[in-house]
């Protein structure tokens, strides 16, 4: 029997969200049954938490004094925020390679549902994974001193931000060919979120390496973090992004949103035509 689609843009919508709720459950059943890379999200950041807090932070000085720990969790925020694209890289490479993507496409379900079921549940666990952070950094002395509505905000950066980079990390998983090949994206992170102000000041930077670091959308999420968690380290320089951290932040999740929905809900309907 043909299934009837929906023809009004409510149904359509409400099909959509019911699909995409559906995809979201089959995502966090996976992850259930194969725990391994929920475990390594949690615990990657605590390590970064007590490996540069506590050995390399009596060795950094903080502009205009402070704490090192509470100038370094909003740093990393903003690392696990970008280091966890690679999780949506390499889910749908996985499912792309393995021909899950070429069943959900012969199957009578909205378009947006799969993109949008894996968005909507990397955002859940990346609310775990920063819950479990700021516990962590309340175990080691950080705090955030500008008030509840500043506090909410900067967490609602961190999940905006997260969520454009999903819908970047599912537009490469659908663009590569296998898992083989996202992991070769793996080491391409690691010198984005270290060419910024999350461990340091960008102040003794060679000035060609500053100018990169201070347009690193990784510094402008740092540098946000730190204005509204009222955390010591407030950023120095003449470029905009730098003066203006939030605005950057903002304009940096609206650019990768407008860019890699659409690429995305493309690739995903296009594939193997």
């Amino acid at each position: 029997m043909t299934p009837v689609l929906p023809e009004t843009p409510l149904d359509r919508l409400r099909w959509t969200a019911a699909d995409g709720l559906t995809m979201i459950g089959r995502r966090l059943t996976h992850i259930r049954h194969a725990p391994g890379e929920l475990i390594g999200a949690l615990i990657f950041p605590i390590i970064m938490i007590l490996l540069f807090g506590y050995i390399f932070g009596s060795a950094i000085q903080v502009p205009g004094g402070g704490d090192y720990r509470e100038y370094l969790m909003p740093g990393l925020f903003a690392m696990a925020t970008f280091s966890g694209v690679m999780a949506n890289v390499m889910m749908v490479a996985a499912d792309v390679s393995r021909g899950v993507m070429d069943r959900f496409r012969s199957m009578p379900i909205a378009r947006w549902a799969v993109p949008f079921g894996q968005s909507g549940a990397d955002l859940l666990i990346s609310v775990l994974t920063t819950s479990m952070m700021v516990v962590c950094g309340l175990a080691v002395g950080w705090r955030a001193h500008e008030g509840l509505g500043n506090t909410v905000a900067a967490f609602a950066l961190i999940l905006l931000m997260r969520l454009a980079l999903g819908w970047a990390g599912i537009w490469i998983g659908l663009a590569v060919k296998d898992e083989q090949t996202a992991d070769a994206f793996m080491p391409l992170i690691f010198p984005i979120t270290m060419v910024s102000n999350t461990f340091v000041p960008t102040d003794g930077m060679p000035a060609w390496l500053r100018v990169i670091s201070e347009w690193n959308p990784v510094s402008a999420l740092v540098a946000a973090l730190r204005d509204l968690f009222g955390n010591p380290g407030a950023a120095t320089g003449t470029a905009w992004p730098v003066q203006h951290p939030i605005a950057a932040c903002l304009g940096w999740t609206a650019v990768l949103l407008v860019v890699f929905v659409p690429l995305s809900i493309r690739a995903y309907t296009r594939k193997g035509r």
